[in-house]
């Protein structure tokens, strides 16, 4: 087996394991408060990669970055870990799996609105043309537009949490374009100060339960495989696959949450909605795709 096909089947196995975290999580929050539920998940993840962070000599260069360098590990903390996933938590709390997912990737799109001021990185045609035809799918995917109130609270969240991700994205490129920290150091550094403010807000704001057995397990999976091991093969394989392929392959994703909240959610689609995700992943991947169109 050539190296290109095993990065190829890593990266399959990466979004597979990703998908299935939005099942697990909708799971989980039957018993877990939404908050202290995605706090734990990071706060773990963020404990089992420490010590690779150590062994590698990460932990060293972050003592030596400079005070520039940790506004922005914070701020990315805060709005990638404690904004944006807190977000999603509390928007599977309230939406459909399938419909959180839809909104999450147009967080491409916005990334590639905010590039223009703030990375002067313009987007190509293929770009824009990609932004239209997915908001083109969103609108079939959401037509009739009525929402019941929990719904509409679930969609506000989702607006905040898909701008703190797409101006998290801005500030990791701008952090890892820099090239002054490795991206082990950036991932530890932001993980544990996000994850420490969105377990404290959860453990303070939320009720925090006796856990369940099957509670722990979700939790630990979710933590340990679907984040610190996956997140660390999805680094590996990019060193082989090229940022297109990668960007094909983690556009399934929205085509898989969908199919496995079919399956283990009960969450059925119509063939209008089937018709607005795939309109939507299309136009997500031609974003992606950058200027390779």
């Amino acid at each position: 087996m050539s190296a290109h096909t095993r990065a190829v089947l890593q990266a399959l196995l990466v979004t597979a394991l990703w998908s299935t975290s939005w099942v697990l999580i909708k799971i989980g929050l039957d018993d877990i408060p939404a908050l202290t539920f995605a706090g734990l998940r990071y706060m773990l993840a963020f404990v089992c990669l420490l010590p690779l962070a150590w062994r590698g000599g990460h932990l060293s260069a972050l003592r030596q970055a400079s005070r520039a360098t940790w506004q922005r590990l914070i701020a990315l903390g805060l709005l990638l870990y404690t904004v944006t996933q807190g977000a999603q938590f509390l928007g599977l709390e309230r939406l459909p799996a399938a419909t959180v997912s839809l909104l999450f990737s147009f967080t491409t799109g916005v990334v590639a609105l905010l590039s223009i001021p703030l990375l002067s990185e313009r987007p190509t045609r293929g770009q824009w043309g990609g932004i239209v035809i997915y908001l083109l799918g969103a609108l079939i995917y959401f037509y009739p537009v009525t929402f019941p109130r929990q719904q509409i609270e679930g969609l506000l969240i989702m607006l905040v949490g898909v701008l703190a991700n797409a101006f998290s994205a801005v500030l990791g490129r701008e952090v890892n374009r820099a090239a002054t920290l490795p991206a082990l150091a950036v991932t530890v550094s932001s993980m544990g100060i996000g994850a420490t403010l969105l377990l404290g807000v959860g453990v303070v704001v939320q009720e925090v339960p006796a856990l369940s057995i099957q509670n722990w397990v979700i939790v630990a999976w979710l933590a340990l495989i679907n984040t610190a091991f996956a997140f660390t093969l999805w680094n590996h394989t990019q060193r082989t696959l090229p940022a297109v392929e990668t960007s094909i392959i983690n556009n399934t994703m929205l085509i898989q949450i969908a199919v496995l909240a079919w399956i283990f959610l009960g969450e059925t689609l119509s063939a209008r909605e089937i018709g607005g995700l795939a309109l939507a992943a299309l136009g997500t991947l031609l974003v992606q795709l950058r200027r390779h169109l």
